[in-house]
């Protein structure tokens, strides 16, 4: 007896007409570069996330409106500019607030974005912005308290979870 070329190989024997369709039927993985981890499935706290940019565009824009009143009417805050932390004139703690808040918008957006530099800055600029409110205290006590807090929830939701954000771009 003659044993057909298959059989020799010990390949299954599939009929040639449902041969191609196990082919189109499996489904195909995109193809994972070596010792890449597959990315994380989003959960609820994504949305904290975007909480935390939609909070980091808001108290940006908030750092810059303080900086502008800092800058164009300084009798506004509470105390003289002597009765600061840190002794500096209500223009240059202008400057500082607008840019700040310049910054933390741009990241803001970044985030939403799932970009990588926006995680790193955002948690810089909420840990700056933390300190800074801190040091200006004595000139607005109750935004300086909201803001530090805030700040506090902006670095935990995006160092926690600012992964997740990107997960769901796949």
């Amino acid at each position: 007896m003659s044993e057909t070329p298959q059989a020799q190989t010990g390949a299954a024997q599939v009929p040639p007409q449902t041969r191609g369709q196990e082919e189109m039927t499996a489904p195909q993985a995109p193809p994972k570069r070596r010792g890449e981890a597959p990315p994380p499935e989003p959960t609820g706290w994504a949305g904290w996330v975007v909480f935390a940019s939609m909070m980091m565009i808001m108290v940006g824009s908030f750092q810059a409106i303080i900086g502008l009143v800092a800058l164009f009417d300084s009798g506004y805050y509470v105390v003289t500019e002597n009765s600061l932390v840190v002794n500096l004139d209500y223009t240059g703690w202008g400057w500082t607030h607008l840019i700040l808040g310049a910054v933390a918008v741009a990241a803001g957006f970044g985030l939403i974005a799932g970009q990588m530099w926006a995680r790193v800055v955002g948690i810089a600029m909420a840990l700056v912005s933390a300190v800074v409110n801190l040091a200006f205290m004595a000139a607005y006590p109750l935004w300086s308290i909201t803001v530090i807090a805030l700040d506090i929830l902006v670095i935990y939701a995006i160092a926690m979870h600012g992964r997740e954000l990107k997960a769901e771009a796949y």
